[in-house]
């Protein structure tokens, strides 16, 4: 079992990283294991990029092993320097408290929390916070050579543009945060991205140096995602995608998925989705023979937002992307639209009824009184899914969804929202 979990992280490209590769292996052989990834609740959602050490940490769980996921109330408030050029902005203790709620609820969504290796989620300001600076000192500051923390790139590449000795003291902390769940937790494995490489190995060091020669705990970084075009994955036009609905819509998370481009489907499927390897090799032929058809995509597509938001979420964004495909929207509630439109071009307008043809040349839909009037005969305007053809037709409050916005649209696909002021 534990030789088809290490196979099946390498063939999803989830092994970047490992401390001792033949030690890890033979402990997976032996028992069944404690281990974890930390968050530090920098916002109060985390966004994709996150997630991809919790689920590996979910596919140790599926083997029968327990994760152990570390809210970082406490490294939150200091600030990792890890790919950072400039130090973070502090955060208050209220905002940290709001942060953490919020990554535990979408934490709930990921993982079992109520079996026999159920998920145990713990929040590292418990054991950091009573700490005194004296405790701090005496009993870690005392362990961790200068030159040895010098040596991590975290570190490294910022003493030219400034480091303050908070963040310095960063990696430390981290450090005790592993040594805490290894004596309390029996934790041997971390798990995190490529950038946390120095931390892991400082919290090695941390456990080495106080406790007996034998004792051996690990370390799995996981690659950084990357666009088979070399840009950078988990931004869709309107910014970082986030798990939090309110953030980022369940369709528009849906839609992030489904616009996977054909080079990077499979990769994305392997690394995000707990398919099976025969389902994933299934849809890479299909990637290859009928790539129109966007199968992979939209199983993508399905399967992460089943994930993160549910059935019901993904029946919605489901049903607005097939309402936007046909031009149907009838179809919609009048929230549904406004999610569906709210990056398309928008204009302000009164609330004074006016004749279509004026009131769509105002809201620059069409160019001309001209084009216009054309438009409006060949059947090319429609409001709200509806379509006009009246040059007489006047535009007024029963056209207004929730008395605030329309959606017209020109043609197939060129849509404006109108909002009402």
């Amino acid at each position: 079992m534990t030789n088809a979990l290490l196979e099946d992280l390498s063939w999803r490209g989830l092994i970047y990283q490992q401390t001792d590769a033949d030690g890890l292996k033979d402990l997976l052989n032996s028992e069944k294991i404690s281990l974890y990834c930390g968050v530090d609740p920098t916002a109060d959602s985390m966004h994709i990029g996150h997630i991809v050490p919790l689920l590996t940490l979910r596919r140790f769980q599926l083997h029968g092993h327990r994760p152990i996921l570390l809210v970082g109330g406490a490294t939150g408030m200091v600030g990792d320097p890890s790919g950072r050029s400039e130090e973070r902005v502090l955060q208050t203790t209220e905002q940290i408290d709001k942060n953490v709620k919020g990554i535990k609820t979408q934490m709930e969504r990921i993982f079992d929390f109520n079996t026999d290796n159920g998920a145990q989620m713990v929040n590292n300001h418990d054991w950091i916070g009573p700490m005194s600076v004296i405790e701090f000192l005496r009993d870690f500051g005392k362990l961790i050579n200068i030159n040895y923390m010098l040596g991590k790139d975290s570190i490294a590449s910022r003493l030219d543009s400034g480091l303050s000795f908070t963040e310095f003291a960063y990696t430390l902390i981290q450090g005790i945060d592993f040594n805490h769940l290894f004596n309390t937790y029996n934790c041997k494995v971390q798990v995190g991205g490529s950038d946390q490489w120095g931390n892991i190995t400082t919290g090695l060091e941390v456990i080495r140096k106080t406790h007996e020669e034998e004792t051996k705990a690990f370390g799995i970084t996981i690659p950084l995602v990357t666009k088979a075009d070399g840009t950078k994955f988990g931004k869709s036009a309107s910014g970082a995608v986030w798990l939090d609905a309110k953030k980022t819509s369940p369709y528009e998370f849906y839609q992030f998925w489904i616009n996977t481009a054909d080079a990077d489907v499979i990769k994305y499927m392997k690394i995000f989705t707990f398919l099976e390897r025969s389902e994933i090799e299934a849809l890479a032929e299909t990637v290859e023979n009928e790539p129109h058809l966007r199968k992979a995509q939209t199983t993508l597509a399905e399967e992460m937002t089943r994930l993160i938001h549910g059935d019901e979420a993904l029946e919605q964004a489901v049903r607005i992307s097939r309402a936007l495909f046909s031009g149907n929207l009838k179809e919609l509630s009048a929230e549904e639209m406004k999610d569906a439109f709210k990056d398309v071009p928008s204009v302000e307008m009164s609330k004074d009824a006016k004749n279509i043809v004026d009131f769509i040349v105002e809201a620059s839909v069409s160019p001309s009184k001209r084009q216009a009037r054309e438009d409006v005969t060949n059947g090319a305007i429609s409001v709200n899914g509806e379509k006009i053809t009246d040059l007489a037709y006047e535009v007024g409050e029963s056209d207004r969804l929730e008395d605030e916005f329309m959606i017209v649209r020109r043609g197939k696909k060129n849509y404006k929202m109108i909002k009402f002021v």
